[in-house]
């Protein structure tokens, strides 16, 4: 505990999670409107304490003192998310900030006063500062410590240095923030802070316990800890203004080359590589142009430099793309280039090969597609990541060149031999239901864990294999029919009308099965009625040598894949 407080500056903003609702989730604070917790009042707008509503009170008392009230839950990770703007507001101005709770954050006044011109200089640059970024209304309140500054924040008021202890002698004991110790305080004739702070600290402790001595202490204008600054990140963008517009590729891929030259030598002094580059520029006119470029190794110097020099050409030469499409080229040449390290990690360099270096087809390869994508945009260029799933559609998930391939679903595809959910039925064999019944088909939607604890889930009611070799981006409309002509219709308890004999896709002409697999029964996100998906899967062998995958849906047969 220190023995000497820090003289404080505190930001504090008034009925904060009134505020954070305004701004997160667009309720109106000017209206009456209370912020619930446990079913009280925990916070409210000044429309609402207008109308009688308090904190503490409960729901069903706070709307009837205000019948019009909107209520809204409380959420402390809103509030956390919708103050962030402002601590970075304060940032601005002042280093060293420590967010006390959503709503308030204090910073050591000695700083901020010597060159700002004293203390309330200080604090009227910190309000203006929010007020103008962030459009927040606010208050300041300097004192010794952080309590006795949040306490004089409350009433726009500065201590003098020395003046804290009597600054808190008349205050109430509830200022303290501890309703049951303030309500035994009250009930034991100790009414204000000054009456706390004058008994003895011993029996403060032997009777109140250590939280009761913590505000003891707070009482007396004595902090229980120091300050805990947080260090604001580092900028590692790099920013060129040019007088002249660039409208030429070769001069702005000059400029380019010595401001990527900038931030691999800032990024290398922070011990630092980048992965992730983003390009900023600005026109003559103020439009303003924007790319992010990823990079599944280590951004060098030279490689920076050609991945803004290819993003440029982009877009000042408005290259033609695929089937003539041409980007649209600026209104005017670049005044302003910007580059910020998105994404970044400790420098610890490419690992190589097993016979040597990486490769330089390789290198090529990336090159080439990460000029497509300079052209014609990331998207352009995608590659397929495998992944889980109950069926292909669902295995394979395309990302951009050079991004994160991770998988859509977790869990590794259907591998060939891996047992799956469902009994083969031959051509002309008995219709009925696969293994497990619609109660697999139930377990298949919630994905359950595999045995050992194992985190990859093992996607029961996966197809078996072999997988088909031609996905369907979109299936197509099918019609099976039995040996009698009769359309073949799945119960829902997955019992087959018939043994299909016939598959007419689209409006082309029926074609014969001559054999057929399933039903695979599959019920995903039951629980979610928007997303909810119930089908099942048949594997038909077609009498012209083809094999399909099919899938009924609500009655509709669809083709979902070919295989080879």
């Amino acid at each position: 505990m220190t023995g000497t407080p820090v003289r404080t500056l505190l930001l504090w903003c008034p009925d904060w999670p009134v505020i954070a609702a305004e701004i997160v989730d667009g309720v109106p604070a000017t209206g009456p409107v209370a912020v619930l917790h446990a079913n009280r009042v925990v916070a409210c707008s000044e429309q609402a304490r207008a109308e009688g509503v308090r904190r503490g009170l409960r729901r069903r008392e706070a709307q009837g003192r205000c019948p019009q009230l909107t209520v809204v839950d409380h959420d402390p990770g809103r509030d956390a998310r919708a103050f962030e703007p402002v601590v970075a507001a304060v940032e601005e101005v002042v280093a060293g900030v420590e967010v006390v709770r959503p709503g308030a954050c204090a910073v050591a006044a000695r700083g901020p006063s010597r060159y700002l011109g004293g203390e309330e200089a200080a604090a009227e640059r910190i309000i203006e500062q929010v007020a103008q970024a962030c459009a927040v209304e606010s208050q300041v309140g300097i004192a010794d410590g952080v309590f006795a500054a949040g306490l004089a924040a409350r009433a726009g008021r500065v201590v003098p240095p020395g003046g804290t202890p009597e600054f808190l002698t008349g205050l109430p004991v509830e200022a303290l923030g501890r309703p049951a110790l303030a309500d035994l305080l009250r009930r034991l004739g100790v009414r204000t802070l000054g009456d706390f702070a004058a008994l003895p600290a011993g029996d403060v402790l032997a009777r109140f316990g250590l939280d009761g001595a913590l505000a003891h202490r707070l009482a007396a204008g004595r902090d229980d800890r120091p300050l805990a600054v947080r260090q604001p990140p580092v900028d590692l963008a790099v920013t060129a203004d040019h007088d002249e517009p660039l409208d030429r590729v070769d001069a702005a891929a000059f400029a380019a080359r010595a401001l990527a030259e900038r931030l691999h030598d800032r990024l290398a002094a922070h011990g630092l590589a980048c992965t992730r580059l983003g390009i900023e520029a600005v026109t003559a006119h103020g439009q303003e142009l924007h790319r992010v470029w990823r990079h599944d190794g280590l951004l060098t110097a030279a490689a920076i430099a050609d991945r803004v020099r290819w993003q440029l050409d982009g877009w000042l030469s408005g290259s033609t793309g695929r089937a003539g499409a041409r980007p649209a080229r600026p209104t005017a040449g670049i005044v302003r280039l910007r580059l910020v390290p998105d994404g970044v990690l400790a420098q610890a360099g490419l690992q190589p090969g097993l016979w040597g270096e990486t490769g330089e087809e390789r290198e090529r390869a990336h090159r080439a597609l990460s000029r497509v994508q300079g052209i014609l945009g990331p998207e352009s260029v995608v590659t397929a990541v495998l992944g889980g799933g109950r069926s292909p559609a669902d295995q394979t998930h395309l990302v951009p060149w050079g991004d994160e391939r991770l998988p859509a679903r977790p869990g590794p595809p259907a591998l060939p031999g891996e047992p799956a959910l469902g009994t083969d039925r031959a051509a002309g064999g008995p219709a009925g239901p696969a293994a497990g019944g619609s109660a697999a088909g139930r377990s298949a939607g919630v994905g359950r864990a595999g045995g050992g604890g194992s985190a990859v889930p093992p996607w029961p009611g996966r197809l078996p294999p072999p997988a088909p070799a031609v996905v369907l981006p979109t299936p197509l409309a099918a019609t099976v029919h039995d040996a009698a002509g009769e359309p073949v219709v799945v119960s829902a308890r997955l019992a087959v009308s018939a043994a299909p004999a016939r598959l007419a896709v689209g409006t082309a002409r029926p074609v014969e099965i001559v054999g057929w697999a399933g039903p695979w029964p599959v019920d995903e996100r039951w629980w979610a009625p928007a997303e909810a998906r119930r089908r099942a899967r048949f594997q038909v062998c077609l009498a012209d040598g083809a094999a399909l995958l099919l899938a009924v849906e609500a009655g509709q047969w669809l083709v979902e894949a070919i295989y080879d």
